[in-house]
């Protein structure tokens, strides 16, 4: 595992920088998980095999700093992302972001411009109001979050038996969550959606096939945006078909 200091935003990022050939990937993880956690196996699967791939923790998350005096909001996170990009000295760059981390991946295209020359997303915010989890997580004072509700959304998804998200959220900074969460709550100006729709670089929606019907789908078509969908697989197809996730990227990228 490697690292990468931003004074900026002081914090230290830790990702796995995996070797390879061609214009390098690299992973952005959800709210409340990680890409060391998540994207091993999506690496290594034969059809991503021998290309370089980058698989970043963000801050409060994973194996990366906690400072407590950072943001955590999505802007605040892809200015880092954008930094550290930079920092790579690379040409080129794709680029594939889940959830919480395809919204990041929106914003940090934005700021990279040419940079990006393709931009993968799973299911991604594309406006405000956030999700079921984001929702019950901002809906509480970050105090209130901190001081027990970490602890208990913690606690019930190990009853549910989701013992690896559960393990995920243990490990990142409560306030990081909440922070996040209330972000994505609070939306944006322009929509993330918008956003999207403006940049040059070539881009792909990636849906879990238990996630169908959605209405992006085809707003993604009508907007020249392609789409892939992961078989056998829901919101969380990183874990539930990893495989077919890679065949979704792989196929994205041609």
């Amino acid at each position: 595992m490697r690292s990468f200091y931003s004074a900026k935003h002081d914090g230290r990022l830790r990702y796995h920088d995996l070797p390879g050939d061609g214009i390098p990937l690299i992973f952005f993880h959800g709210l409340g998980c990680a890409s060391s956690c998540d994207y091993p196996a999506v690496a290594a699967d034969e059809r991503l095999r021998g290309r370089r791939i980058l698989l970043v923790d963000f801050l409060g998350s994973g194996f990366s700093d906690r400072p407590e005096s950072f943001a955590y909001t999505v802007d605040a996170q892809a200015d880092l992302m954008a930094v550290f990009i930079r920092h790579l000295g690379v040409e080129k760059i794709d680029l594939f972001g889940h959830s919480m981390g395809g919204t990041i991946a929106i914003e940090t295209a934005y700021r990279l411009g040419a940079i990006v020359d393709h931009l993968m997303l799973g299911e991604p915010n594309l406006e405000g109001g956030g999700g079921t989890f984001s929702r019950q997580v901002a809906g509480m004072a970050e105090a209130d979050y901190v001081a027990h509700g970490h602890d208990n959304l913690v606690q019930a998804a190990a009853a549910d038996g989701n013992d690896i998200w559960a393990r995920s959220m243990a490990v990142s900074a409560p306030y990081a969550v909440h922070r996040g969460a209330a972000s994505l709550v609070a939306g944006s100006d322009p929509l993330w959606r918008d956003r999207l729709f403006g940049l040059t670089s070539r881009r792909t929606m990636i849906f879990g096939e238990r996630s169908l019907p959605d209405p992006d789908m085809q707003r993604m078509k009508d907007a020249g945006v392609g789409v892939q969908v992961v078989a056998d697989a829901g919101h969380s197809m990183a874990w539930e078909n990893p495989a077919g996730l890679a065949a979704a990227i792989k196929a994205a990228l041609g």
